[in-house]
């Protein structure tokens, strides 16, 4: 499924999402949810720039979206991610709108974990999201005005036994989007999370291979399980993530800040 530019109604009258010449940074955008965002952004006709560690998945990208501008860095550290965030800056103008996808916790039994295993989450989700953040909101503040919007994981709300680690960098996003939030709200910024369910992605493949192993079930037995878990009776796709993500970005969903949405099928049937 790829989104396309879209056209909403509401009381008869059309739904312009006004994206057109945006500027759009993506991080972790050469593949899977971040690839999805990258591709409905452009889609919307915004100036999308995608960051990625890999060279070699950014190529890749580029034969999907060759109008979109690629960064390489490694946003574990700061230093290189507040260059990445001046680099596209310098190329593609201030940063409008700022999607965070980039990083992910290895998925680990709870008997394997060790403290080293609590920090190289951290430092795998946690700070490579926040190093990006900190150099962009605050060049938005100077603007007074941006979006910024974390692709986060709904491991940060209910625990898994094999995502501990990772869920609780989740966690912490989590409350980082919402503080963020009130901090900047008076500066015109908005700041808003959405966290997946299973998505259909390479990522959601290993984590289901670590069940496997925990569990001394095939793979297939593993996602299988996993399905019929989701009242939908599906996984989600990378394209409806970003759908959301598109919509939260734009000026149709301009009083929606501080909020963490769960889309995980009716998984986690609770009142936020």
């Amino acid at each position: 499924m790829l989104a396309t530019a879209t056209s909403f109604t509401w009381k008869g009258y059309p739904m312009d999402l006004s994206l057109e010449g945006r500027r759009v940074l993506v991080t972790g955008g050469s593949k899977g949810i971040g690839l999805a965002c990258a591709r409905a952004f452009t889609a919307e006709k915004a100036q999308v720039a995608i960051c990625s560690r890999s060279e070699s998945n950014l190529a890749a990208a580029r034969q999907i979206l060759p109008e979109s501008l690629t960064f390489a860095a490694d946003l574990t550290d700061a230093a290189a991610a507040a260059a990445m965030v001046q680099a596209v800056e310098e190329r593609l103008g201030p940063i409008d709108i700022l999607v965070n996808c980039a990083g992910a916790a290895r998925r680990t039994p709870p008997a394997e974990l060790t403290p080293t295993h609590w920090r190289a989450a951290m430092d795998a989700k946690f700070f490579p999201y926040l190093n990006v953040i900190d150099p962009t909101v605050k060049r938005m503040a100077i603007r007074r005005a941006g979006v910024i919007v974390n692709v986060i994981g709904n491991g940060g709300k209910i625990a898994s036994p094999v995502h501990l680690a990772g869920g609780a960098a989740n966690a912490a996003l989590m409350l980082a989007t919402a503080g963020l939030a009130t901090g900047y709200a008076s500066a015109g910024i908005r700041v808003v999370g959405v966290n997946p369910g299973l998505t259909d992605t390479d990522r959601v493949d290993e984590g289901l291979a670590s069940t496997a192993r925990l569990e001394g079930i095939g793979r297939d037995e593993a996602r299988a399980q996993a399905i019929a878990r989701i009242p939908l009776g599906r996984m989600a796709e990378p394209e409806e993530i970003a759908d959301v993500v598109v919509f939260f970005a734009s000026r149709r969903a301009s009083y929606v800040t501080g909020v963490t949405l769960t889309m995980d099928g009716a998984g986690t049937p609770c009142v936020v």
